[in-house]
C-alpha cells in the first residue's frame, strides 16, 4: 500500500455537513491501490470506545493519481467520530488522526478518532432552491440590445453592426434587456447574469464611478427596477456583476484623496505608498496594471461597511444575488461579513465570485457560495479545442475538480463556455460548431449551474476583447436550423433531467467521456466522443439528446444524452 497517499481531514471537503444529522466521509488513497473494502467505523464521541457502527464505503472518483471512497451517513448523534478500517489482500488497516496502523486501541480512541464535536445547522451551508434549476444567461449590456430609442445617444460611437474596438459604445441597454425577456425565457433561460450597470466612463462598467446610480447610457435606477420587476414576474432571476476589489479614478472618495492626500478622510481606503496618489507614479494599488482602477483597501473596516452596505442595497433593489468580480484580490474578512449579512436579510441570495484558480478557501461555506468555474471551462477548451486531451484525462480533471469540494459549493459552481473575458468557444474549436454544442451539453450536466455567454445561440465567433464583445446579430445571419434545434434542445435538458444533488460518476472507456447523474426514478447519462474515429456505446433508456449518434455509434464531435430507470 502507498501509506503517504493516505489522507483524510475532517470538516474539509472530505468530511462535510449537508445537514445536522448528516455527513459525506471520503477517504483518498493510491489510484494504483485496490482493497478488498473500506468501512467508516463511526459513533458519538462519548459511545465509540464501546461500540461502532460500520459502514462500507465505495469508490466514488479516480483523478489519474488519487482514488476517493465515500460514505454518507446519517447520525444518530451530532457528537461524530470516526475512523477509517482498510482491508488489502486480508490484511486489516486502520487510520486515525495518528495515521495508518495495523492495529488500533479503541479502549483510548477518544485521544485520536477523526471527529465533529458537534454539527451545528448553523453552520451547515445551504444551497439556495432557485439555483438547483438555474440556467443562467450572460448580458455584457451595452452589447445586447438598445431599447430605448429616446435617451441621449450622443456617446454612441460605433453603429451596431460595425466593428468594434476597446472604446466603442454601441447602445445598449437595460429597455434593451426587458424587451428580450420572452426571448430569453422561450429559449429557455430562467437566471441572468448582467455585467456591471451603474455610473462609470467605460462601455464595459469595470470601473465604477457611483456603485448606486445606473449608468444614463443603460437608463436610469427606475429603468433597473423596471428590468427586475418584469423579469421577475416572468420567472427570470438576475444577478449583477459587483466591483468590489477597484473603482475608477473619478470616484469621488478617490478624488478627495487626490485633492488632499494624507489628510483626506479616504486616504486608508485605498493602498497609497506616500503622502499624495500619484497617476503617472501609480504609487498605488490599482487592478493590474491599471492607474485609472485605484483598489480599494478591504483591510479597513469602513471599507467593508461600505461595500455590504451596497451589497444589501443591491439585493433589496430586486437582485436575487450578486457576482463579484476580482473576488480573490478582496479581504477573506469583507466576504465573511458580506455574506453573513446578506444572508441573514436575503437567504435564497447567491453569492458568486470570480475565481480562475483553486478556490475552496472561499467556498468553506462562509463566504462564496460558489464561483465562475473556469476550472471546468479550461477543460472545455482542452478536450474540444482543436487538439484535444485524451477522453481519460478529461475525466481524471473533472474528478479531480469535483472533489476538491463539498456538494453544496459544487451545486453552485457557474459552468461557462466563454464569458467577456475569454475568446469565444467557437474560436477554441477552430470554427466546429458541433463540438460547441457537445461542450454546452457538458456544461448542462455537469454539476452546477449552466451559463451561456451572449450570442452563443447563432454561435459568434471570435478572439479575446473586444471581439469576444461584439454586438449581438438579432437577423441570427448565419445560424443553421440545425444548431439552433440543437442549442435550443441542449439547453432544454436542464429541466428535462431534473438532476438530483450535485454528484457525478465521469469515466473515460475506449476513448469515450462519460458523465452520470442522478435523477429521480433513475439516472442520466451522456457520452462524448472527440477520439476522432467513431465509437460503439452502449445506450440504454430514453434519448434525451444526440448529435452525430446513429445506431449504437457515437461519431466524431457526437454526444448522446438517455436516461435509465431504476430496476
Amino acid at each position: 500500500m502507498n501509506k503517504h497517499a493516505v489522507f483524510h481531514k475532517p470538516e474539509s471537503n472530505y468530511a462535510y455537513a449537508t445537514a445536522a444529522d448528516t455527513v459525506t466521509v471520503v477517504l483518498r488513497v493510491a489510484q494504483s491501490d485496490k482493497f478488498d473494502r473500506i468501512d467508516i467505523l463511526y459513533n458519538n464521541k462519548y459511545d465509540f470506545t464501546q461500540t461502532r457502527f460500520t459502514r462500507e464505503a465505495f469508490k466514488c472518483a479516480s483523478d489519474g493519481v488519487f482514488s476517493y471512497y465515500r460514505a454518507d451517513l446519517t447520525l444518530p448523534d451530532s457528537r461524530f467520530a470516526y475512523i477509517f478500517r482498510l482491508v488489502q489482500r486480508g490484511v486489516t488497516y486502520y487510520f486515525s488522526e495518528e495515521g495508518l496502523s495495523e492495529n488500533y486501541a479503541f479502549d483510548t480512541a477518544y485521544y485520536t478518532f477523526f471527529q465533529f464535536p458537534f454539527i451545528n445547522s448553523a453552520d451547515v451551508p445551504k444551497v439556495a432552491e432557485w439555483t438547483k434549476s438555474a440556467v443562467f444567461y450572460q448580458i455584457f449590456v451595452d452589447r445586447f440590445a438598445r431599447g430605448d430609442f429616446k435617451k441621449d445617444d450622443g456617446y454612441i460611437n460605433t453603429a451596431w453592426n460595425a466593428e468594434i474596438d476597446r472604446y466603442s459604445f454601441t447602445g445598449g441597454d437595460l429597455a434593451g434587456v426587458r424587451e428580450k425577456l420572452p426571448y430569453l425565457k422561450k429559449s429557455g433561460f430562467n437566471a441572468l447574469y448582467l455585467t456591471p450597470v451603474f455610473l462609470s466612463p467605460s462601455n464595459h462598467k469595470y470601473n465604477v464611478t457611483d456603485y448606486l446610480q445606473v449608468d444614463p447610457n443603460f437608463g436610469t435606477n427606475e429603468t433597473l427596477e423596471e428590468l427586475l420587476t418584469e423579469a421577475h414576474a416572468q420567472g427570470i432571476r438576475i444577478i449583477v456583476d459587483c466591483v468590489f476589489n477597484h473603482c475608477d479614478r473619478s470616484h469621488a472618495f478617490f478624488k478627495d484623496v487626490l485633492e488632499k492626500g494624507r489628510r483626506s478622510e479616504y486616504y486608508d481606503w485605498f493602498i497609497i505608498d506616500g503622502d499624495f496618489p500619484s497617476e503617472e507614479k501609480c504609487n498605488y494599488a490599482c487592478f493590474a496594471h491599471c492607474a485609472y482602477m485605484p483598489k480599494w483597501n478591504t483591510n479597513n473596516p469602513q471599507v467593508r461597511r461600505y461595500f455590504t452596505d451596497i451589497a444589501l442595497k443591491y439585493l433589496e433593489t430586486g437582485f436575487d444575488g450578486l457576482r463579484l468580480d476580482v473576488a480573490d484580490e478582496i479581504s477573506h474578512e469583507a466576504w465573511r461579513q458580506l455574506r453573513r449579512e446578506a444572508k441573514e436579510k436575503y437567504p435564497q441570495a447567491l453569492i458568486l465570485g470570480e475565481i480562475w484558480h483553486d478556490n475552496e478557501h472561499w467556498l468553506k461555506g462562509d463566504q462564496l457560495d460558489g464561483v465562475m468555474n473556469y476550472k471546468l471551462q479550461k477543460i472545455l477548451v482542452d478536450y474540444f479545442g482543436r487538439e484535444p486531451i485524451s477522453a481519460a484525462s478529461a475525466a481524471n480533471r473533472m474528478n479531480a475538480l469535483l472533489m476538491a469540494n463539498t456538494e453544496q459549493a459544487n451545486a453552485n459552481l457557474l459552468n461557462f463556455l466563454d464569458s467577456h473575458d475569454t475568446p469565444r468557444f467557437l474560436r477554441f474549436t477552430g470554427g466546429n460548431a458541433d463540438k460547441v454544442i457537445c461542450a454546452l451539453c457538458l456544461a448542462v450536466v455537469f454539476p452546477g449551474m449552466p451559463c451561456v455567454f451572449y450570442g452563443t445561440e447563432i454561435p459568434v465567433d471570435g478572439g479575446g476583447d473586444p471581439e469576444c464583445r461584439q454586438p449581438f446579430d438579432w437577423t441570427f445571419c448565419g445560424r443553421s436550423q440545425s444548431y439552433a434545434e440543437n442549442f435550443g434542445a441542449v439547453i432544454a435538458l436542464k429541466s428535462k433531467c431534473a438532476f438530483v444533488g450535485s454528484r457525478a460518476q465521469i469515466s473515460a472507456t475506449s476513448g469515450v467521456l462519460a458523465i452520470t447523474r442522478k435523477v429521480e426514478g433513475g439516472s442520466v447519462t451522456a457520452y462524448f466522443n472527440v477520439s476522432g474515429r467513431a465509437k460503439k456505446v452502449g445506450v440504454k433508456g430514453e434519448t434525451l439528446f444526440a448529435l452525430n449518434y446513429a445506431d449504437g455509434r457515437l461519431l466524431n464531435d457526437g454526444t448522446v444524452v438517455f436516461k435509465n430507470k431504476d430496476n
